[in-house]
């Protein structure tokens, strides 16, 4: 498989491990449609390398986001042609949101069961509790968060670590074919830095091995620095591309 083709099944990966609630396709591109929360799941999406019609594709963008009364996103991987990120800015698009996809072969993380790491096919109601109260949502945004997950259609992994049975780091894993792609990884503040999320990462990478996995994929916003520096620690080191999103003005 060439890095190309590696970065498409990321790219894959990446929307079956974060699927939109509903979906519209127009030629080369699809628009993600959930209800404003989220930009990944909420833009105008490339299908391959070779889209374009951006033109064209902003009147459907512009029909479909209008009438949910949302902005027009594009989500723009640096592995199209960079025509298209020069045509949004010549319309108006201003820049947001730059992000990085990171890759490992399975062989190359830290692949370890642990006793202390839950690891669930299903998000239990204890578990997405626990997620609502370590990422600080509130009711609607849970609600959204919840019919994301349960609305998967791949094989999963819900991972927790507790701390006096409390949920204190917690993370998921979906398998898009041999590729794992990794979501939601959170410590509480009070348990950082005490290799809480390593452990999580390494029961997962060792569950989607056992599922036959080949490799793990993430993404990352360029600015998280503490984050980048644990995956990469996790073996996490190859860059496969990085996106950011058009927003057209309101």
């Amino acid at each position: 498989m060439t890095t190309t083709e590696l970065a498409w099944q990321a790219e894959e990966a990446c929307h079956n491990a974060w699927p939109a609630l509903h979906q519209v396709w127009c030629g080369d591109w699809v628009l993600r449609i959930s209800g404003g929360f989220g930009r990944r799941v909420n833009s105008a999406n490339p299908l391959h390398a070779g889209a374009g019609a951006v033109d064209e594709t902003l009147v459907a963008c512009r029909t479909v986001y209008g009438g949910q009364g949302q902005p027009v996103i594009f989500r723009v991987p640096t592995l199209l042609d960079p025509a298209i990120d020069v045509r949004l800015e010549e319309l108006g698009f201003t820049s947001e949101g730059e992000t990085i996809t990171l890759h490992a072969d399975i062989g190359d993380v830290d692949a370890a069961p642990d006793e202390a790491v839950e690891i669930l096919s299903y998000p239990s109601d204890n578990w997405l509790a626990a997620m609502k109260t370590l990422q600080e949502r509130d009711a609607d945004a849970q609600d959204f968060f919840t019919r994301i997950v349960r609305s998967l259609m791949v094989p999963v992994g819900f991972a927790g670590v507790r701390v006096d049975d409390e949920f204190v780091a917690l993370a998921f894993g979906a398998m898009h074919g041999d590729l794992l792609g990794v979501e939601s990884v959170i410590t509480s503040e009070a348990h950082r830095g005490n290799g809480f999320a390593r452990r999580l990462l390494n029961a997962l990478f060792a569950w989607a091995a056992a599922a036959g996995a080949r490799g793990v994929c993430l993404q990352v916003e360029a600015p998280n620095a503490p984050a980048i520096a644990l995956y990469k620690g996790l073996g996490l080191t190859t860059e496969l591309y990085r996106y950011h999103y058009r927003r057209e003005p309101a």
